[in-house]
């Protein structure tokens, strides 16, 4: 009993420097009350009955799904656009400690829970998708569908998760103080780096997969026997921009969780990320033209389907190439962080045109998307950012702790 008196108060302590930010709970609730919480609050608010009305009342009383048109807003972008936008994980830690880029080391941890909580959030959209959430563990444990496509993204992504998990775990060891604990994960960072980029690699790739089983129900100028490369490049510089955007937002917001050190290298470490950008870009232009030329559509380009194609291409893929390298020749910083955000878009887009705009174009008569769908997107993408900030102002993420400043 003398040793639990003891431990209380540090106990407590622990608690308001590491939760409420070293305020008295009223404090912290009162600080609560700010014009980006309370916004976001009333998203949340109003996009909760319609999270009861999806899981009471079944998929069709939020969307616009049928047995022509099957996917919407949930799985284009909370799976197809998410999953290459949390491609910062693997991409920078794979940088730092496979390459040696230790330059970069700064921008690993943000890039990790960027990665982490973007899957997790993509495993939340496709339960919105699927429903019956309690289903989950099925095909790792019960149903082994090994011919699935799905039951390889299905595993991959849990297992990349659980991965990024560890990865991320020397953060988590640091806030709670568990010393012997970040030993032992910081030694399985490269062989959980290792594994990471490997998952990856397929279950980026797989996603585009899933549509080669669509030969004729998906536009030829996006559909190729390409696509699993298609998927894996373009979720390269698609991780990259998103760590550009990430690190401008987070000096922008978060300006008193970055270490002062660090902050001061963002520009240099932005222009390389730019460089890299524009060359994985520049390949991944040609690539789409190899699909072109490779199933000899051509002729397609001359149609309101091409014109379309051709805006992805030229505007969304070669115009940001061009202006990632424009900006790091000259030294333009700001110009690669708007290129950043210009190539998320171009991201989202190729991805709405495969999985949802020129899926099933020969219909006559398409519903994308429901109004009801659309809030059910915005209150998860904003309980996403909430999560986000909630971490990054408590665990060393931007920052190290002193006794942990070392880098290992």
């Amino acid at each position: 009993m003398a040793e639990y008196a003891e431990g209380r108060p540090q106990i407590q302590s622990w608690i308001r420097e590491r939760i409420f930010l070293g305020l008295s709970v009223k404090e912290y609730l009162k600080g609560l009350f700010r014009p980006f919480n309370i916004v976001a609050g009333v998203i949340i608010l109003i996009g909760l009955p319609f999270v009861v009305m999806r899981f009471t009342q079944g998929l069709g009383a939020v969307t616009h799904a049928s047995q022509d048109q099957p996917w919407g807003l949930f799985l284009c972008w909370g799976l197809f656009t998410g999953v290459p936008l949390a491609a910062t994980g693997y991409i920078m830690a794979s940088a730092v400690y496979l390459f040696g880029l230790k330059d970069y080391h700064p921008l690993v941890r943000p890039a990790v829970l960027t990665g982490f909580i973007g899957y997790f959030f993509a495993v939340v959209f496709l339960l919105f998708d699927l429903g019956r959430p309690w289903r989950l563990p099925y095909p790792m444990l019960v149903s082994y569908g090994t011919t699935s496509v799905l039951f390889l993204v299905g595993w991959h992504v849990a297992l990349y998760l659980s991965t990024q998990f560890v990865e991320f775990c020397p953060a988590v060891f640091e806030w709670i103080g568990a010393k012997r604990f970040r030993k032992w994960a910081l030694r399985v960072t490269i062989g959980a780096t290792i594994f990471g980029v490997i998952l990856s690699t397929l279950h980026q790739s797989a996603l585009g997969a899933l549509f080669l089983l669509a030969p004729g129900k998906l536009h030829p100028l996006w559909y190729s026997e390409f696509l699993p490369l298609f998927f894996f490049v373009s979720s390269i510089f698609a991780g990259l921009s998103m760590v550009i955007a990430e690190s401008t937002l987070s000096r922008r917001t978060l300006k008193d969780k970055i270490d002062p050190a660090h902050a001061s290298s963002f520009d240099k470490l932005t222009l390389g990320l730019g460089r890299a950008s524009a060359l994985v870009l520049l390949t991944y232009f040609c690539l789409k033209w190899i699909g072109v030329a490779h199933g000899n559509d051509w002729n397609l380009l001359n149609t309101s389907w091409g014109h379309w194609f051709l805006v992805e291409i030229f505007v969304f893929v070669l115009l940001p190439c061009f202006l990632f390298a424009y900006g790091v020749r000259n030294e333009n910083v700001r110009l690669i962080r708007f290129t950043a955000f210009f190539t998320i878009l171009g991201v989202a887009i190729n991805r709405f045109n495969v999985s949802m705009i020129a899926l099933n174009w020969k219909l006559p008569h398409r519903e994308f998307f429901h109004w009801k769908e659309l809030i059910l997107v915005i209150t998860i993408i904003t309980t996403e950012i909430l999560v986000y900030r909630w971490i990054v102002n408590r665990l060393p993420v931007h920052r190290e702790y002193p006794e942990y400043a070392k880098v290992d």
